[in-house]
């Protein structure tokens, strides 16, 4: 990916930002364009390892790098450094280890974490690393992994070698974990920003995108006593459905709050989840559905600000919890370990299947906004 560096209107970059030529993609990279290169093959350093990558999965982010507002900039909003080579949500196989790799060895396979924060700074160091500073991110400001080998730091990997015995397929298992990196930014909204939900919690799902699908599947294996789902697109209410839904409907087609108490007896939700990124729009339902407690998890980005009566949280003890980022909190083992033991029902999510030559087509079909999750294979490359 590259664009112009034309920092939009009203908005200054700091000293740091134009040297480095990172900021918020939004705000600063304009008319982006999307080519095939050759580059050298990456050596590992010495904590690092290199991975031939078998599986990337297509995020709403790279959508959101794909596609422009009327004046060109990429919609996207996390920190970008251009040109880089795009994709994160990846599995492969390990080719080569650096002399202070001391668990993963040559042929493991592994999926990877796409958020690397500097491990120095305070937020990382108490346990905030999706806060990090100076974070860097996989495929946006650090090389990524639509590409036939990425390097990597090897706490930044995790195996598959129990979820590859459990499937009796490598082939699975890469595609299953490839899942790993989208279901984390929901785990990590539900269970570390939020605190969680208890067994037999009502829990409402707005957009049911790849993070709002891996929402269902969590709540469900959370032990959620009922689940509804909202969406606009039909194709992915029924995902929403196949993946533990007790309904899906079209928010166009219902008033969202009134099907949320009549599933819940009158009771409400005990956790929101906003994974539409269209606050504007799901806030005056979302504002009617709280149970007493409950907590709302806004995992959905959008530039466009949305009216909150605050007086219903006061009235109702509940409350708002951003989240960004799958890293920390135990994300990655815990989300492996349900797969690993068949408690996470999430492979429908996967709709679409391009060969890597045809990565640029598979971006191309994300912005339909109608699969779960676009997946690129690297098999007949």
């Amino acid at each position: 990916m590259e664009a112009a560096w034309e920092p939009r209107a009203g908005f200054s970059p700091t000293e740091a930002q134009a040297a480095a030529r990172k900021a918020s993609a939004s705000q600063v990279w304009r008319h982006p364009t999307f080519s095939w290169r050759d580059v050298p093959e990456p050596t590992p350093g010495r904590d690092e390892v290199v991975v031939r990558v078998r599986r990337c999965g297509v995020c709403g982010s790279d959508t959101h790098c794909y596609e422009t507002d009327a004046e060109g900039y990429v919609l996207f909003s996390g920190p970008t450094r251009l040109p880089c080579v795009i994709g994160h949500e990846y599995t492969g196989e390990v080719v080569a280890v650096g002399a202070d790799v001391q668990v993963l060895r040559v042929g493991d396979l592994v999926c990877a974490e796409g958020m690397i924060g500097c491990g120095v700074c305070e937020a990382c160091r108490v346990g905030k690393p999706n806060q990090c500073p100076r974070l860097e991110m996989v495929g946006f400001s650090s090389p990524g992994a639509f590409a036939e080998y990425i390097v990597a730091k090897e706490r930044f990997l995790w195996s598959l070698g129990p979820l590859a015995e459990r499937l009796g397929s490598a082939a699975a298992a890469l595609e299953l974990a490839a899942l790993v990196e989208p279901i984390g930014c929901a785990f990590n909204g539900m269970f570390v920003s939020a605190g969680g939900l208890l067994p037999g919690s009502w829990v409402a799902v707005f957009g049911c995108g790849p993070i709002g699908l891996g929402a269902v599947a969590l709540a469900r294996a959370a032990g959620a006593a009922g689940i509804v789902a909202f969406d606009v697109v039909q194709e992915r209410t029924s995902l929403a459905l196949a993946m533990g839904a007790d309904l899906a409907l079209d928010p166009r087609n219902c008033d969202p709050a009134d099907v949320i108490r009549t599933l819940s007896s009158g009771w409400g939700a005990d956790m929101l989840i906003e994974a539409a990124g269209a606050a504007h729009a799901t806030m005056p339902a979302i504002e009617r559905s709280f149970a007493p407690g409950g907590r709302m998890v806004y995992l959905g980005r959008t530039g466009l600000r949305a009216p909150v009566m605050l007086d219903v949280l006061v009235t109702q003890a509940a409350g708002i919890v951003g989240a960004r980022g799958h890293v920390g909190g135990g994300c990655f083992p815990r989300i492996l370990r349900l797969m690993e033991r068949n408690r996470l029902a999430v492979a429908p999510m996967i709709t679409t299947r391009f060969p890597f030559s045809d990565t640029l087509a598979a971006l191309q079909k994300s912005t339909d906004r109608s699969d779960g999750k676009v997946m690129v294979t690297f098999d007949s490359e």
